[in-house]
């Protein structure tokens, strides 16, 4: 099984799509639910998130990225609930519930079904990103899974000590997980300073947007995804507008 944030190879056309398409339909997909409170309108975006992870396989990683997602956005539509003067409340928590899962999906799919270094390497080629920028936002999502196994790692090893994370209140388990933190910093830091020096080895600082041998070239259905994640920005302006015209 593929860890958190692990890509996960396949013949999918989201898999073929060029990587910076891929991005694009992503942030467009996800400007498209800020564009527009209509509640049946983000349904369709969610059932649209699903059908594309359906597509690669991936429902089973979906369905869990929604339920994580949903749980922190119920916290905020709390807050919201607590904040909001006026208005129908319950509308209002439910619309940012669904906003944030809808953003969330498309977003993190693209983590799943494209390489890192294909990111980078696109972004340097075509967008003539500095390679560093492209390497520091790759390294940070490739360290996410990294960071969250030693995590995990460490605390096995301190229940195996008879330390019971399972078992108390909040207050408690945050108390516990206090003290985990000095060995994953540690941890993270000697990972972190070898991955610098194998960088250093191998060039890094002489590398340029010729230095890849890969070329990324938009095809027309990467044209024609692009175009129908910009309709769905469209489409959501107006059923904003539409209201206020009648």
């Amino acid at each position: 099984m593929a860890r958190f944030l692990e890509y996960i190879p396949g013949t999918s056309f989201l898999h073929r799509m060029n990587p910076l398409a891929k991005l694009a339909c992503a942030l467009l997909i996800s400007i498209a639910c800020f564009c527009s409170t209509n509640i049946i309108f983000l349904a369709c975006i969610l059932a649209l998130d699903f059908a594309l992870a359906a597509t690669c396989k991936m429902t089973r990683q979906a369905a869990r990225l929604a339920k994580a997602v949903a749980i922190f956005s119920i916290i905020l539509a709390i807050i919201a609930l607590l904040t909001t003067p006026q208005g129908t409340l319950l509308v209002a928590a439910l619309i940012i519930i669904m906003r944030l899962i809808a953003c969330a999906i498309p977003l993190f799919l693209v983590l799943y079904i494209t390489k890192l270094g294909d990111i980078a390497n696109a972004c340097c080629k075509v967008l003539h990103v500095p390679y560093k920028y492209a390497f520091t936002f790759t390294s940070a999502v490739h360290f996410i899974p990294v960071f969250m196994n030693d995590m995990k790692g460490i605390m096995e090893a301190q229940t195996a000590r008879g330390v019971e994370f399972d078992s108390g209140s909040i207050v408690k388990k945050l108390q516990l997980m206090v003290p985990l933190c000095v060995p994953l910093l540690v941890s993270s830091v000697r990972k972190i300073n070898s991955a610098a020096i194998a960088a250093e080895v191998r060039g890094f600082n002489l590398r340029t947007p010729a230095s890849g041998y890969k070329e990324y070239p938009f095809s027309g259905k990467d044209v024609l995804a692009m175009v129908l994640c910009l309709a769905l920005i469209a489409l959501a302006l107006a059923i904003n507008v539409l209201p206020t015209l009648f």
